[in-house]
């Protein structure tokens, strides 16, 4: 298995939007397992004809939507789980943790929520 990349320096997307939007998808399609180790940020850049920072910045991008993760020394991987899923989850512990500490109980907090969603959505009950 191999990661195949191409940028195309014509295009009206930034290269390194290029690159962070085919590894998502790579990853998303499962074409690039969980695990799988991505290029070193100095190689892949020189494989592409890339800046390294440009690289980087991709990585960057990929590691805050979680759909890589770095090991330190040991290099970048495609991180297991779903991205979008651990954000929710993280945003909705946020939130029951800021309703506590402004003493709301399960009532309340539920209750701005399904305000929230009506007026996002638009009443559906």
């Amino acid at each position: 298995m191999s990661l195949k990349i191409t940028i195309d320096p014509a295009a009206a997307t930034a290269p390194y939007e290029q690159l962070r939007g085919q590894i998502a998808e790579e990853a998303r399609a499962g074409r690039l397992p969980v695990n799988y180790k991505l290029p070193t940020v100095r190689g892949l850049a020189q494989e592409l004809g890339l800046a390294a920072n440009t690289v980087a910045k991709a990585y960057r991008a990929l590691e805050a939507d979680g759909v890589i993760e770095t090991r330190g020394r040991h290099g970048t991987y495609i991180a297991a789980g779903d991205a979008r899923a651990r954000e929710v989850a993280a945003v909705a512990t946020a939130y029951v943790e800021r309703t506590r500490r402004l003493g709301l109980d399960r009532d309340a907090t539920r209750a701005a929520v399904d305000e929230a969603l009506r007026a996002a959505y638009g009443d559906r009950s």
